[in-house]
């Protein structure tokens, strides 16, 4: 289905910009105004979005021009270029591409906050081995891993070694408690990481994480074993049918046992 994504902004009480992020640390393409996702994919969507309510914070690619501020912002274009102008002292055109610094000072009078991307997702595809192409026109995407296991196995610490972060210790008693969606790059290229709740409560997400995934790893701490949300991880990534890689976390520790059941 076509998802259109102004009504998804105001949906969810933000800017367009916002959502721009959302789609693009997902791996999602869009071309500004809408994007094409089937019911799973959706639906992860919004789940990250709930955590975005409110949010002040607009994505928009190196030196967008004013035609990009204003969808990002989801203000008129006249009201860009008469910021622009006014306010920012800038003559500019709606195809003119603006510096970084006066994009910053622009969006800041709207009262939102800049991130720029690099290198957004839909380019990532041109690391990828010439023969991932397929015929008909077909685009490549980022590989989506989808982390599970039980709670408190390590989930996140590893993601966070990985993506050299520390959201573990920011989480609310050092649980996850939404699915969260990172990108990670590398010099092979991008891969999207979904980072899922093991808390017996967040059952459903674990699933929607399983069925948008390529590849599930499945945390297992070497102290603890095999637990239920460990099981039914593996129950989920098997109905979705996608490969399970395995992961033994805290093999360190005194009580440590890799062999546990």
């Amino acid at each position: 289905m076509t998802v259109n994504i102004a009504d998804l902004a105001k949906e969810f009480e933000v800017a367009p910009g916002t959502v721009f992020g959302v789609l693009n640390d997902l791996g999602i393409e869009h071309d500004g105004s809408a994007f094409d996702a089937d019911g799973d994919s959706l639906e992860l969507i919004r789940e990250t979005l709930s955590e975005h309510m409110g949010s002040k914070e607009v994505v928009l690619k190196t030196n967008p021009t004013p035609r990009d501020v204003s969808s990002a912002l989801g203000v008129p274009q006249a009201e860009v270029q008469k910021a622009l102008l006014t306010k920012l002292k800038v003559m500019a055109t709606l195809t003119t591409a603006l510096k970084p610094d006066v994009v910053e000072k622009l969006v800041a009078q709207f009262g939102y906050t800049l991130r720029l991307e690099d290198a957004p997702a839909p380019k990532v595809s041109t690391a990828k081995p010439a023969n991932s192409a397929k015929k008909g026109g077909a685009q490549t995407r980022p590989p989506v891993v989808t982390i599970l296991g039980h709670v408190d196995h390590g989930k996140t610490s590893l993601l966070d070694y990985i993506r050299k972060a520390n959201v573990a210790s920011k989480e609310h008693g050092g649980i996850t408690q939404h699915i969260g969606a990172y990108q990670v790059t590398l010099p092979e290229g991008t891969i999207t990481f979904l980072d899922t709740p093991g808390h017996a409560a967040f059952t459903n997400m674990r699933a929607r994480g399983a069925q948008v995934t390529d590849i599930a790893i499945l945390v297992v701490a070497a102290d603890d074993g095999i637990m239920p949300q460990t099981r039914e991880a593996i129950q989920h990534a098997k109905n979705a049918k996608v490969p399970i890689i395995v992961a033994v976390n805290k093999i360190d520790r005194p009580d440590a046992n890799p062999e546990h059941p």
